[in-house]
Formats: C-alpha cells, structure tokens, sequence
C-alpha cells in the first residue's frame, strides 16, 4: 500500500512540473533568418588560414539581404566576420 501512495505521489509531483511548449511564434529564431550550416562552415574554413592553427567555430549568423549571410566565427578566442552569398562564394573576411 506504501509503495502505491509513494508512486502516486511521484507521478503527482512530475506531471506538476511539466510545462507546455511555447507557441512557434515564441521560439527561438523566428525573427532572425540564420545562415544555413554548410555556408557557415565555408565562413569557418575560410578563417582557418588566418587563424594560425587555433580552432575555429562559427558561432552566430544572420542573413544579410536575399543573397548574402553574415557568419560571426571564433578562433581560439580571435574574433572574425565573414560575408558569403548564399551559392558558397566568400566575399570578405575581417577581424571583429
């Protein structure tokens, strides 16, 4: 009888603790289109050179305008940005 009150009581207690999941249009990147993840690898691989052996990630993105992405990339706590179109073609690499 202990057992099934102890097991009530803890089915009671998670089913408290659950929330629901916020609407789509409350979730996270729905206002800010982000570049798809094979252009921000392009971006990373085209800071390798100029990050001098360090590892590189790329760690925020944001479409420019129809055609273009904006990539933020971090190489061993070097900060750098990177614009490329969205057919793969880089078109600057600068320090942030």
């Amino acid at each position: 009888m202990a057992w099934c009150v102890f097991t009530v009581a803890c089915v009671s207690l998670v089913a408290g603790c659950r929330s629901s999941a916020p609407e789509p249009q409350n979730m996270a990147r729905t206002s800010l289109q982000t570049a798809p993840a094979d252009l921000q690898l392009i971006c990373a691989n085209a800071v390798v050179a100029q990050a001098g052996g360090a590892r590189v990630l790329p760690t925020s993105s944001r479409q420019l305008d129809a055609t273009s992405y904006s990539v933020d990339v971090d190489a061993g706590g070097r900060k750098f940005n990177c614009v490329v179109d969205s057919s793969g073609g880089v078109k600057s690499v600068q320090p942030a």
